[in-house]
């Protein structure tokens, strides 16, 4: 395939190899993309990482709310390039386990930029924390403060306090955080009888917020806790705001910023407390489009007059891989063809499976598609968070590779 159009950089050439970055000049041209990839030749979906859009995330972070400092928390896509491109960009890491920390130390992050910033860790992973001069982490219960007494007196506690969202994707409060009228300061009074040192409090409203008030609510109840570790004694000077900020939306993070901006000018004036947050989707929810082939297909019909009641397409790729996203993340994914838009297609009542044979394997339960046949693509946007790090080879079947871009810059 050849182009006229010299600002896509495509033409016939072969992409590079794995886990090297393909340049583009004004705008990915995602079609040209994926008529240039081998699709006829491989069997495996493929992801589509656009680097540059997580450059434009921390670009629009610093413009909208640049009082917080983001660590990006890798369990939502722990992606060696997606890494080291927000490192270089200068965020912070928020970490939940030896290898994560390890993961991030490894590239050359000072320990200083990572919060340890699982409320319950793991003995080996707290001594290597001690190891490599993690200071930073939170806790919130009276048991995991006794095994950091145990094993890093010297590290700087951050009492986490559960505060949910009342409409929110993944639900935290369960799991996380204390009650913060009672059990937080206890734990500010176990920590002075301990010796330890607390430095200042941490929440979570829940990932994929959309209850936009409730980090108003967190940061309100923060100041109070902020209030009575200082009358123990304590420099409180950090505060985290933990995630849950939406990763394809800017004008809803923009609400978000809007009202934490505002919170934070009320309750925390003193620039001298340091204030960051855990953002995961946030950075690449946006930044990745999966790439997936029909490989087979199904036409029910009605038993008694033969009429067409559903199409079903079957991809190579499903719930157990890259769209475990439905299960653990709650997702709702969008899906595009590529037959053109300028002509009418009729469209045809559609769902669509995953490759394996579990039953459960379902991408799709209903939407509208024109009729498509085997060897045909669609895409998926919005795939970056929570899909990579959790897909399994579930029934044999592959993860995709992925092919990355950037943009260049003038």
């Amino acid at each position: 395939m050849h182009s006229n159009n010299k600002n896509q950089v495509y033409y016939s050439q072969m992409f590079k190899g794995e886990n090297e970055i393909n340049y583009y000049s004004t705008e990915l041209p995602l079609k040209t993309v994926v008529q240039t990839f081998d699709f006829k030749n491989t069997d495996e979906a493929l992801f589509i990482c656009d680097l540059t859009k997580i450059r434009e995330k921390y670009v629009t972070w610093q413009k909208y709310m640049p009082r917080v400092k983001p660590y990006y928390a890798i369990k939502c896509n722990d992606d060696d390039l997606v890494i080291k491109t927000l490192a270089d960009l200068g965020t912070g890491f928020d970490c939940a386990s030896k290898n994560e920390i390890k993961q991030i130390l490894d590239i050359g992050v000072q320990p200083e930029r990572i919060i340890f910033a699982n409320p319950c860790k793991l003995t080996s992973h707290i001594k290597y924390a001690r190891s490599n001069r993690v200071l930073n982490g939170t806790v919130d219960n009276e048991f995991e403060m006794y095994k950091l007494h145990k094993y890093y007196p010297q590290s700087n506690l951050i009492i986490r306090f559960r505060c949910e969202a009342e409409e929110v994707q993944c639900p935290l409060g369960e799991k996380f955080g204390c009650d913060a009228e009672q059990d937080a300061t206890a734990l500010m009074l176990l920590a002075k009888s301990l010796q330890l040192n607390v430095i200042g409090i941490s929440f979570h409203v829940g990932s994929g917020c959309k209850d936009f008030p409730a980090y108003d609510r967190a940061i309100n109840i923060a100041k109070k806790l902020f209030k009575f570790g200082a009358l123990l004694g304590y420099d409180m000077n950090l505060l985290d705001i933990g995630g849950g900020f939406p990763g394809n939306s800017d004008e809803n993070f923009k609400v978000i910023a809007a009202i934490v901006n505002k919170s934070l000018n009320r309750h925390f004036p003193d620039r001298k407390v340091n204030v960051i947050a855990e953002p995961g989707r946030f950075f690449v929810a946006a930044a990745y489009t999966l790439i997936c082939k029909i490989h087979a297909k199904r036409e029910v019909r009605s038993p008694n007059d033969n009429k067409l009641l559903r199409k079903m397409y079957y991809l190579n790729d499903g719930v157990y891989g890259s769209f475990n996203c439905i299960l653990y993340d709650h997702q709702h994914v969008t899906v595009e063809h590529f037959l053109g838009k300028d002509s009418y297609l009729p469209t045809f009542k559609t769902l669509i499976w995953g490759p394996t044979c579990d039953a459960l394997d379902k991408i799709i339960e209903d939407t509208e598609l024109p009729d498509l046949c085997c060897g045909d693509l669609l895409a998926f946007p919005n795939m970056g968070a929570y899909t990579i790090p959790i897909a399994s080879p579930f029934n044999g079947f592959m993860s995709p590779k992925t092919l990355y871009f950037l943009q260049n810059q003038k």
